[in-house]
């Protein structure tokens, strides 16, 4: 499978062109908007979230309720573009009045002025916005349900708002993402969401921003997707590609993750048990569900490091690119603390990169053949 997105953050909207998946699969503009609703929650989001109330529109791909294996083109409308057009439509617009010339650390602006020879950022940010999310959401979420009609779960909480941290570690992605999306930060543990939102009101009243972290959990998974035979097939660094391609995501880890620095091998690596079945166990999953680029049958565990946003309300010192002056860098409008939602990003980024290695080692054009394909290789994994 290969997909691309298209669009500006202030422009008509965004689009997307999933290819390469597969036929006979039941879905409806439902599955995508519900989790286009779940990246738009959480405490902290800034002010576009409540002009936006994102919705897809299935364009092609489909009939009957059914995909037909042809290309899925989707679109999401940007509600605010009602108000940006006579400065961003692609044709007419005249961006001049909306120039950004004090460029943001932290931002894409002045790399990106750079690159492409632009003495406006706004030529920039409008595509670098984490607005282009919301286009791989939907795309996550048509090949997340697919997935679940394999039994492969997928679900975030979060771990660190601020420097506040849950203790909640779940072993399995049952149920996680039912109790996370009834806390306003998308936490398991009711102290920690105390503090959190406590970390994310202290940045509000100083018009600062807040990052953390997220653990993403992936159920169902057999063993044998990706690969130890060439660099670009291992499955750890096919997800951590995709996750760290997220706007403000900093790093990615498996399992034990930066700990794995601190112990030692036998404290690392999880030791396998016989069954009397004649299958195998094992009783811990330090590895994160992958080993040797491969999974192993075990619950994929992976840690995201989301910083904070760099457009401050206060703003941070930089340059003007059009005077060479010392300026403050006037704030876009933006969130205060984005975390909540970008596990929600990270969950449907995950969606398309285990469906597409799945693929891969399956094969098959039809819902029909990839679950015999599935089937066979859970068998093959209990001999």
């Amino acid at each position: 499978m290969q997909y691309l997105t298209a669009g500006e953050s202030h422009g008509a909207g965004l689009t997307a062109i999933l290819e390469g998946f597969p036929s006979n699969v039941p879905l409806s503009d439902a599955d995508i908007n519900a989790q286009l609703k779940r990246r738009q929650q959480g405490y902290g989001r800034g002010g576009r979230m409540k002009i936006e109330s994102d919705a897809v529109h299935i364009l092609s791909g489909m009939l009957g309720g059914k995909t037909i294996g042809s290309p899925i083109a989707l679109f999401i409308e940007n509600r605010d573009f009602a108000k940006w057009k006579e400065y961003t439509h692609p044709v007419h617009g005249n961006p001049a009045p909306k120039a950004l010339t004090a460029v943001r650390p932290g931002h894409a602006d002045r790399t990106g002025c750079v690159k492409y020879d632009f003495a406006d950022a706004r030529m920039v940010l409008e595509r670098a916005s984490a607005r282009e999310t919301a286009a791989r959401v939907a795309v996550g979420a048509v090949c997340r349900r697919l997935l679940e009609m394999l039994g492969i779960c997928i679900a975030s909480h979060v771990t660190n708002i601020g420097g506040a941290k849950s203790d909640m570690h779940p072993l399995t992605a049952a149920d996680v993402n039912e109790q996370a999306d009834k806390s306003a930060v998308r936490t398991l543990c009711a102290r920690a969401e105390k503090e959190m939102i406590a970390a994310i009101d202290s940045a509000i009243q100083t018009g600062d921003t807040v990052g953390g972290e997220v653990e993403l959990l992936i159920d169902g998974v057999p063993a044998g997707v990706g690969s130890y035979v060439h660099y670009d097939r291992k499955l750890d660094a096919v997800l951590a590609g995709h996750l760290m391609s997220v706007q403000a995501v900093k790093s990615v880890s498996f399992g034990l993750g930066e700990h794995a620095a601190y112990v030692r091998g036998s404290q690392m690596h999880d030791q396998m048990y016989p069954l009397p079945s004649g299958g195998i166990e094992r009783r811990t999953n330090r590895a994160g569900g992958i080993e040797g680029g491969m999974s192993n049958g075990e619950t994929i565990v992976s840690r995201i490091v989301v910083k904070p946003i760099p457009t401050l309300m206060q703003g941070l010192q930089t340059v003007d690119i059009a005077t060479r002056q010392a300026v403050t860098a006037h704030p876009e409008r933006s969130d205060y603390c984005a975390v909540p939602a970008a596990g929600v990003v990270a969950e449907n980024v995950a969606a398309f990169a285990v469906l597409n290695e799945l693929l891969k080692v399956t094969g098959g054009d039809d819902f029909h053949t990839v679950a015999r394909r599935v089937a066979e290789m859970r068998q093959r994994a209990v001999k």
